[in-house]
């Protein structure tokens, strides 16, 4: 396989122009991913050893379970709270909601998509920031 330098450049100067620390495109059966610490060109992800820091995180965030029925993002995009900016939340902590009540309104490719809460209850945590990017089955919400 010969490797396109062009490519690699372009890609290195999005890392920049955008403020990334990382990027991939995949083509067939070929993935080239560029971060500020590495280029690689592989078949296989990449596992980066984390630090103990964020380990010590990660098993202290175990214990703090979250109880209670968890509402997730149908789609990958944007989460908004409110249906324009300045207008007034879907939901906030203490509110009682409804099965099918609009909680959020996520963005995905221009179309604001309504989310429906799935559960009725009232709502304990509002897990996204207005703006806030989220993928697809990410908790957005919490009822108890």
């Amino acid at each position: 396989m010969k490797i396109d330098k062009n490519i690699i450049k372009e890609l290195s100067n999005y890392l920049d122009e955008f403020n990334l620390t990382e990027i991939e495109i995949t083509e067939k059966d070929t993935k080239i991913k560029v971060s500020k610490n590495n280029v690689s060109i592989s078949n296989q992800p990449i596992i980066t050893p984390i630090s103990t820091e964020t380990q010590n995180k990660i098993v202290s965030n175990k214990s703090n379970v979250k109880l209670g029925t968890e509402v997730t993002s149908p789609i990958i995009g944007t989460a908004y709270h409110s249906p324009e900016p300045g207008a007034k939340k879907f939901v906030q902590i203490g509110k009682k909601i409804k099965k099918g009540d609009t909680i959020m309104i996520v963005e995905a490719m221009k179309t604001m998509n309504h989310v429906p809460s799935t559960a009725d209850g009232i709502v304990k945590e509002i897990c996204v920031e207005d703006g806030q990017p989220v993928e697809f089955g990410q908790t957005i919400i919490i009822l108890e």
